[in-house]
């Protein structure tokens, strides 16, 4: 492949290299995929009103994320079980994280532990994403642990009560590779649950095992499993998984500390509304109290403009971050982030803004003939 000078051309490359079970697992959402292709084309709706005649040789993109400065406000989204696009997995995004001075969020169901993954990333900022599990001495364990290993935030997926239709997931069977384990779980804590394998026409340790860990989650939590979090643990709670003004406001009442926009990229619910179009919303909803910030479609620099002038503090990345991992490695991973910052860079130099305060509503206009015309 030739060097890839946008981010769809990693995608191209790995959906050549992959094998089916891989790719369809990264590249596809729930249902029908509405929400998966709207969070890509939702960006298009929204215009920019650049400003002319300003200074801007020294565009300055360095912002702060929970106190933390951040060299550009693109971080790395949580996604699930990297080995099976790169054998380095998790760690390769970790150094990549740490080498370009941004964050990177841990999922919990990594195929390297959350220990191994916070040395990879040395004294970079990181947070750990998790679910509410049925057993809470499974949740208590991973925050402690996620406490001691030095993880600066705890982000809590919230939209993930039940897994979405995933219907390449189901006609592939998908499975773990058979060379890889889930690094936050060990077997006796897979063996306590019960779960059936007759769905599967050729059972294995592994597919049972990934079949497992949707079985640990609480289906039956509410806001106050959060006031619960917050009470043994000094680290900031982030809600990942907010789609509407309303629950941003009961999560603001419940003493959260971030908001993370989010439809799980379209991998949930298919037909919810696209994140770029519910950020202002969410950010009008909490006032000022906590930070916001957007994932799901952002696929070049102007989308991140776009993010921060509806009021996002930063946007997190997910699938180009496991196509540039699949591509390289760190190196892949290092890349994905450079082409990203270099075209935000340039659109905020196009836009007129030098700094990234200098992004406001105003640099948007929406698209008229999006409008209801009901």
């Amino acid at each position: 492949m030739s060097k890839p000078v946008c981010l769809e051309d990693f995608e191209v490359h790995c959906s050549q290299i992959l094998d089916r079970n891989t790719r369809d697992y990264i590249s596809s959402g729930a249902n029908q995929e509405q929400t998966l292709k709207d969070n890509i084309e939702a960006f298009k709706r929204y215009r920019l009103r650049p400003r002319m005649l300003r200074d801007v040789s020294n565009v300055n993109m360095k912002t702060t994320i929970m106190g933390y400065e951040i060299d550009f406000p693109i971080g790395i989204a949580p996604t699930a079980m990297q080995k099976m696009a790169h054998p380095e997995g998790e760690l390769a995004t970790a150094r990549a994280a740490l080498s370009m001075k941004t964050l990177m969020i841990a999922s919990s169901w990594s195929t390297s532990s959350l220990e191994e993954i916070a040395q990879a990333n040395c004294n970079g900022p990181r947070w750990l994403q998790f679910h509410f599990f049925q057993d809470n001495r499974i949740t208590m364990d991973l925050i402690r642990r996620a406490e001691q290993a030095g993880y600066n935030a705890l982000v809590i997926t919230i939209d993930f009560t039940k897994m979405g239709k995933r219907l390449a997931e189901h006609r592939n069977k998908f499975y773990l590779p058979s060379h890889l384990k889930l690094g936050n779980f060990n077997n006796e804590t897979l063996n306590t649950l019960r779960y059936s394998t007759k769905a599967q026409q050729q059972p294995t340790s592994d597919s049972v095992e990934y079949k497992s860990k949707h079985s640990l989650v609480d289906k039956t939590f509410t806001w106050d499993t959060i006031t619960w979090v917050k009470s043994f643990t000094k680290l900031p709670v982030i809600a990942k998984g907010i789609l509407t003004g309303e629950d941003a406001k009961l999560a603001v009442q419940h003493g959260v500390d971030g908001i993370i926009v989010s439809n799980h990229g379209g991998r949930q619910l298919d037909g919810v509304l696209a994140t770029i179009d519910v950020l202002g919303e969410v950010v009008e909803a909490v006032e000022g109290r906590v930070e916001v910030y957007v994932d799901g479609g952002v696929r070049q620099g102007t989308d991140v403009l776009k993010a921060l002038a509806l009021g996002a503090k930063a946007v997190f990345i997910g699938r180009p971050v496991l196509w540039g991992l699949a591509f390289q490695g760190q190196t892949g991973v290092e890349e994905v982030l450079r082409i990203i910052k270099e075209e935000f860079k340039l659109a905020m130099a196009l836009s007129g803004c030098e700094k990234v305060t200098d992004i406001q509503p105003s640099l948007l206009a929406y698209d008229k003939k999006f409008y209801c015309k009901l």
